[in-house]
């Protein structure tokens, strides 16, 4: 199918610009975004009638497309998630989160405009594309954690799961050198039980003493 773009299309064509593509992605997307027009003579003719006033509309909206991507640039949300002590995420994050951390930042962004090339699916500092405009991006990152007191830790670049790791090892090992101790101090006491003499054996000795002595007076 021949189509007239309504305005840039990544890898398609600038505004203009007659073009052919399948009839599935021109029928379920290209046409009901309104990103482009069936190429009939008609929508055509129509078209360069109009095309002062869309190209002038396109630049106004870029404009204030780009003011938004300046202040939307590099702006960091927080999305809290369960997640395994592993991190990985019960489930994803999708286009909708992201859209919506925007939004209840004071930002309006609608799902569609979100890019999620690779699923989110464990915690960490995520990258992401806003299109804002056919020719205006914005990069936001998602702060995908699972309390605020973790986000605000991979804020400052710590790795919140190899954090808890150490932690856990660590505890670990002072539980492994407390057995130690305790082992070490047992086995002391069990020594200086057995070093000393029993009960029974100190009567023993001392009779032994006395008939020695009673033998030696009676020479």
């Amino acid at each position: 199918m021949q189509v007239i773009l309504l305005e840039r299309v990544a890898k398609l064509g600038q505004m203009g610009d007659v073009v052919t593509v399948k009839d599935g992605y021109a029928r379920n997307f290209l046409l009901p975004q309104k990103k482009a027009l069936w190429a009939s003579d008609a929508n055509v003719k129509a078209f360069e009638a109009d095309k002062a006033q869309l190209e002038a509309q396109n630049l106004e909206t870029k404009k204030e497309a780009e003011a938004l991507a300046a202040k939307l640039n590099g702006q960091q949300f927080i999305v809290i998630r369960q997640a395994s002590d592993g991190g990985n995420l019960y489930g994803s994050v999708t286009t909708r989160d992201a859209a919506d951390a925007a939004t209840e930042n004071g930002f309006t962004i609608e799902r569609r405009q979100v890019n999620i090339v690779t699923p989110i699916k464990e915690l960490g500092v995520h990258k992401v594309t806003i299109t804002l405009h056919p020719e205006v991006d914005a990069e936001i990152e998602l702060n995908v954690a699972r309390s605020n007191e973790e986000a605000e830790l991979q804020a400052q670049g710590i790795d919140v799961v190899e954090q808890q790791a150490e932690e856990e090892a660590q505890a670990d090992l002072e539980i492994a050198e407390l057995f130690d101790e305790i082992g070490a101090a047992e086995l002391d006491e069990l020594e200086s039980v057995d070093a000393a003499p029993s009960a029974d054996e100190a009567p023993a000795e001392e009779a032994e003493t006395s008939e020695e002595t009673e033998e030696d007076d009676e020479k």
